[in-house]
């Protein structure tokens, strides 16, 4: 049987590593050992931030869209409630773009909803 001999595979695995640590500071990006450990967490911590990043966004649109239905004397929860009352199925993404960008649409929305909620 013929001996095999890894240093093809062993290189490629080496430059696919150090490739990934490109732009790190210092040995981490230059040492194969410690680049090794910092890419697996480096790509543990984007793993956590993709799902963290979604969180983020929606509690920023929730607190945008807040601030604009409390300028209309209502709070977001009962302005949510009244959306689901009138049936309409806005997202909070667009409304938050809507409360920023078009205050005029926004607060003939809030108009509906507040009709909503005390019929």
């Amino acid at each position: 049987m013929t001996r095999v001999k890894r240093g093809v595979l062993k290189h490629k695995k080496k430059k696919k590593i150090l490739k990934l640590a490109k732009g790190y500071r210092g040995s981490k990006s230059k040492n194969y050992r410690v680049a090794k450990t910092q890419v697996l967490r480096s790509m543990k911590y984007a793993y956590r931030d993709r799902k963290r990043r979604k969180r983020d966004f929606r509690r920023l649109w929730i607190m945008r869209i807040n601030a604009a239905v409390r300028e209309h004397g209502l709070s977001y929860s009962r302005f949510i409630n009244g959306l689901r009352l009138a049936e309409i199925d806005i997202n909070r993404k667009v409304l938050s773009e809507i409360a920023i960008n078009d205050p005029k649409a926004f607060s003939k929305l809030v108009d509906i909803v507040k009709e909503k909620i005390s019929a």
